[in-house]
C-alpha cells in the first residue's frame, strides 16, 4: 500500500465523522509514532509530514554517521558505508534523512497502523460525542425509539446518537413502540470504558421544569421564575413559580386560559396532574398554597425539628392529603419540611386513636397520625388498599386497627 492510498482509506472517516483537516493529521501522525515505536524502539529519531488533502504522508529517519562497526544504536546512528549508498559525500558526525516508504514498514506494521488510525479516530469520536452531550446535561432532547428492551429502550437521535432511557426514568405509563419520538432530558452523561453512555429521564423535576421553559414564553423571557418543582412521575406534580413583573400573574400565565398552555405538558406526562403554585415568602401563605386545593384552619411551625402541624375541618382532611397521600407528600418536598395534618375538633361519637394505646401500637398510631388520620371514624373510613399504600403499614397490621376500631363501635 502507498502513501496516497493509505491516505485515501482514511478519507471516509474524515467525511463521516466530521473530522477537520487538522485533527485527521494529528491522528495519523500518533498512529505512525506507534508504529514506529513497535519497529524501531523509538520515535524520536523520526519526522512525520502528513497533508491529507493532497494525500501526502512522508516518514524521514534522521541517523547521525558513525564509524562503519561503531553504531550501537541503529534507530538514532548510522554507518559511514549504508550512509554513502544514500549520498556519495556524506562525513561521519553529519546527520542524514532518509525517506521511509510506507512499505517498507511491513506487512504486520501496516495492519497495526490502520487498526491503530481507527481506535484514534473512534477515540475523537466519543470524546466529541461526550463533550457535546454533556454540555447538553439538564436540557431536552427527542429521538426515535430503535430497540425495546426488558429494563430500557434505545432512542436515536437525527445524527444516529444511541441514548437510553431506562425503565426508572419512564413514567410508569409510558407506552412506546419502535419508531416513536420520544422526549426527556439528558440525565447524565457517564463514561462506560472509552464509550460515553447518554442517559435520558422522563422522571426527573427537571424534564417538567424544561417543559414550562418551552411552553410557557414569560419563563422562556425570564419574566417569570421557576421556584421548585417536585413530582410523583405520572400522579402529581407542584410547581412553584415567581414573577418579578407585578403586572404578570405567573400562575394564570402557566395555566392559561382554560389551562390552555399546561394542557401540553400535562399531555406528555401521561396526565400528570400539575398544581402551579405562587411562591412567596410569606411561610404560612406558602404553606396554604402548597397544600391547595385543600384550604387549611391553622398551622404551626416547628423550626426545631423541621415540621409543620396543620390543622383543618373534617371535610378538608381527604384533600389536604390526597388520593394515595400525593398532595401532602409533594407540599411537604415543595417546603422541605415535614407536614402532619389533623382535623379540627373531634366528631361527635368519635374517639382518637392516642384512647386506644392499650391495644393498637404507639409506632401503628403514628403511621396513621402522618397523613392526618388521628380518630377511629377518620380511619373507618378509608378504603383498606389506600390506607396500605399511603402508610407502608402492612395488610394484616391494618384489619387489626380496623377490627379493633370497629369493635369500640359496635360496644
Amino acid at each position: 500500500m502507498d502513501n496516497l492510498a493509505l491516505i485515501e482509506s482514511f478519507g471516509d472517516f474524515k467525511d463521516d465523522k466530521n473530522i477537520d483537516r487538522i485533527t485527521l493529521m494529528a491522528i495519523i501522525e500518533e498512529a505512525l509514532q506507534v508504529v514506529l515505536r513497535k519497529k524501531y524502539g523509538s520515535d524520536d529519531n523520526f519526522d512525520i509530514i502528513v497533508n491529507p488533502d493532497k494525500g501526502d504522508l512522508e516518514i524521514w529517519h534522521n541517523r547521525i554517521v558513525v564509524e562503519d562497526g561503531f553504531s550501537e544504536d541503529d534507530s538514532a546512528e548510522i554507518e559511514l558505508s549504508e550512509a554513502r549508498k544514500i549520498e556519495p559525500d556524506f562525513e561521519i558526525g553529519e546527520e542524514v534523512s532518509e525517506l521511509i516508504p510506507i512499505e517498507n514498514l511491513g506487512r504486520r506494521a501496516i495492519l497495526t497502523l490502520r487498526q491503530t488510525l481507527s481506535a484514534k479516530i473512534m477515540e475523537h469520536d466519543n470524546a466529541n460525542l461526550y463533550d457535546k452531550f454533556k454540555e447538553l446535561e439538564g436540557e431536552i432532547v427527542s429521538g426515535e425509539v430503535h430497540h425495546i428492551r426488558h429494563k430500557h429502550i434505545i432512542i436515536m437521535d437525527d445524527e444516529q446518537n444511541e441514548m437510553i432511557l431506562p425503565k426508572e426514568n419512564q413514567i410508569p405509563s409510558d407506552f412506546f413502540r419502535k419508531g416513536e419520538t420520544v422526549r426527556a432530558i439528558v440525565d447524565e452523561v457517564v463514561l462506560r470504558g472509552a464509550k460515553p453512555q447518554i442517559v435520558l429521564s422522563r422522571t426527573a423535576p427537571k424534564f417538567l421544569e424544561k417543559l414550562f421553559e418551552q411552553e410557557i414564553p414569560e419563563i422562556f423571557d425570564g419574566l417569570i421564575t421557576i421556584k421548585k418543582v417536585v413530582r410523583i412521575p405520572g400522579e402529581k406534580a407542584k410547581v412553584a413559580v415567581e414573577s418579578y413583573d407585578d403586572r404578570i400573574d405567573p400562575v394564570g400565565a402557566c395555566v392559561g386560559m382554560k389551562g390552555s398552555r399546561i394542557h401540553s405538558i400535562v399531555r406528555e406526562l401521561r396526565n400528570e396532574n400539575i398544581d402551579v403554585i405562587n411562591y412567596t415568602t410569606n411561610l404560612n401563605l406558602y404553606i396554604a398554597r402548597a397544600l391547595s386545593p385543600a384550604k387549611i384552619s391553622s398551622a404551626e411551625i416547628d423550626e426545631e425539628n423541621h415540621k409543620i402541624l396543620v390543622h383543618v375541618k373534617p371535610e378538608e382532611v381527604s384533600k389536604a392529603i390526597g388520593k394515595g397521600g400525593y398532595n401532602v407528600k409533594l407540599a411537604s418536598r415543595l417546603l422541605d419540611m415535614e407536614i402532619d395534618i389533623f382535623r379540627e375538633g373531634i366528631q361527635d361519637e368519635d374517639v382518637e386513636l392516642t384512647e386506644f394505646s392499650d391495644e393498637i401500637d404507639q409506632w401503628v398510631i403514628e403511621a396513621f397520625k402522618a397523613i392526618g388520620l388521628d380518630t377511629a371514624k377518620s380511619v373507618l373510613e378509608q378504603d383498606v388498599n389506600d390506607l396500605i399504600k399511603r402508610t407502608d403499614l402492612e395488610e394484616e397490621t391494618i384489619e387489626d386497627v380496623i377490627r379493633i376500631l370497629k369493635e369500640e363501635f359496635e360496644d
